[in-house]
């Protein structure tokens, strides 16, 4: 499995810049929540599947390319944006051929508490670094963007060895490895209202992202557990990725089209975990199933395009529609080809086949509350839900929500403090598969649904270097599953506490 990242750089720009920093890997996969409180936290990487859960890290922030130092940005140790400022005047100088790089170190402790299949600590973590090019000031050529990203993933991985939850409680969480993650070319065109982009690219970083949902650890609140568990190696998400080619259409401010086709299964051909079977994100396969997705965002009072635009007074939001469709073909969670459950002795033991897994989701920013139009605190909440067929999907119902109070102390602008709620339902023909174990297996817990709740707190130490406290409370883990230790019981409820780092070089 996979997960999402949470991207936190706390930069001051609006949803058209920030989409300009997202292409050029500025920001990526893991930690953001914009400091502008006219608009919502910025997108955060998600997670997949993978056979290991791994993250998302995630809409975040991209290792691969923090601005360059102006003249008039600070350029104090503690002031910076980056914690190695300028490098002297190495990043000003590519700076003015087009060039942008960027590096940056997530590190966190992870220990449960209680229940799961043990109790215990690990510590996990992510290094991701990346250029970006901008073709006008590099090579002459107006609206392009050229980008590549690498990710260095080490530690252990507490969910999978302790926790067997199927929200990740961390959105980095993934295999050892270094990796290739994006490798991309962007073009645009019509004067900024149509952009294409080509390459292998990883679809957490701009499809299904809920911006204040990017603050959180937990996976699913970046890659939602509903695609990390029903699509093909948990699809293209961190820390996979797949080539394919995806348009954007903003015929206003308000509005915004994407559309894509990729391969649909990141890891290629073979049996086993889809992060060894990719092990170095060099695949490059386009020989498997396709996967089709697409998205309608409306955005209310948005920041004008247009600088010298009078910006909205109404409290800003964001509303999308989107859908998926993989065209592989997809075991039956429950019977077999002659109807009968696969839990039945009867049973021939071999699955139906369903042509074809699709989701349908809907996702929904709204800040409700700020002071005045110039305040740094604000109250905003998120909401996203998406289905999919119960036949064929491990899971399909998930559900996130949750609040976030952006300077919630005085003094304190740039820290953020939230709450949410992750559910994942167990597809129908899941349960029914548990519900006939335990009739031939006595003892054998039934299973329906799991739900998270996680309370974290980001406190921004400076501005190139960010803590996070976190704890999550995870009910009836992975939808109700047996105790590896004891199988006549399910696995018990987990208290999870969480301390995070991240360092922006």
């Amino acid at each position: 499995m996979r997960k999402n990242l949470k991207a936190k750089l706390l930069l001051s720009s609006g949803p058209i810049s920030l989409s300009l920093l997202l292409s050029l890997g500025i920001v990526t996969p893991a930690l953001a929540q914009a400091s502008d409180n006219a608009t919502p936290a910025a997108p955060a990487p998600a997670a997949g599947q993978s056979g290991t859960q791994a993250a998302t890290p995630a809409g975040q922030d991209s290792a691969a390319a923090n601005p360059a130092p102006t003249p008039s940005a600070p350029t104090g140790f503690w002031e910076r944006s980056n914690l190695l400022g300028d490098m002297g005047g190495l990043r000003p100088w590519l700076g003015n051929y087009g060039v942008t790089f960027g590096l940056q170190e997530t590190s966190e402790y992870l220990n449960n508490l209680s229940g799961g299949s043990r109790r215990g600590g690990a510590y996990d973590g992510l290094t991701q670094f990346g250029i970006g090019v901008d073709t006008q000031k590099a090579f002459g050529l107006p609206g392009g963007i050229f980008n590549v990203s690498g990710l260095q993933i080490h530690g252990t991985n507490l969910s999978s060895r302790d926790l067997q939850t199927l929200q990740y409680a961390s959105g980095i969480e993934a295999d050892d490895a270094t990796r290739l993650w994006e490798l991309w070319y962007q073009q645009s065109l019509l004067g900024g209202k149509v952009d294409v982009k080509v390459g292998q690219q990883s679809l957490d970083q701009e499809f299904m992202v809920s911006q204040y949902a990017g603050m959180f650890m937990n996976a699913t609140f970046g890659w939602s557990v509903l695609p990390s568990l029903d699509l093909p190696a948990g699809g293209p998400a961190y820390p996979l990725s797949s080539l394919g080619a995806r348009l954007r259409v903003m015929p206003s401010d308000g509005w915004t089209v994407l559309a894509g086709v990729f391969d649909g299964n990141p890891a290629g051909n073979g049996v086993g975990d889809p992060q060894e079977l990719n092990a170095h994100g060099t695949n490059f396969d386009l020989h498997d199933s396709a996967l089709f997705i697409g998205e309608v965002q409306y955005s209310l009072n948005p920041a004008p395009s247009d600088p010298a635009a009078a910006r909205p007074t109404g409290l800003p939001g964001t509303y999308k529609l989107g859908f998926w469709y993989d065209t592989q073909e997809f075991a039956d969670q429950g019977f077999d080809t002659n109807g009968l459950l696969l839990a039945n002795p009867a049973s021939n033991g071999i699955a139906q086949s369903h042509r074809g897994d699709y989701s349908f989701y809907a996702v929904a920013d709204q800040m409700i509350w700020r002071p005045s139009a110039d305040s740094p605190q604000s109250i905003g909440v998120f909401a996203r839900m998406m289905g999919a067929p119960g036949d064929r999907s491990l899971v399909d119902l998930g559900i996130n929500a949750g609040v976030t109070l952006k300077a919630p102390f005085k003094g304190r602008d740039n820290d953020v403090v939230g709450l949410a709620v992750g559910y994942a339902q167990i597809g129908s023909h899941a349960q029914d598969f548990a519900g006939t174990s335990a009739i031939y297996t006595p003892g054998y817990p039934s299973r329906s649904a799991e739900t998270i709740v996680e309370a974290t707190y980001q406190y921004q130490v400076t501005p190139w270097w960010q803590l996070q406290a976190d704890f999550q409370y995870a009910f009836r883990p992975a939808g109700g599953i047996p105790n590896p230790e004891n199988p006549s019981q399910r696995i018990g409820n987990e208290a999870i506490v969480g301390l995070r780092t991240n360092i922006t070089f």
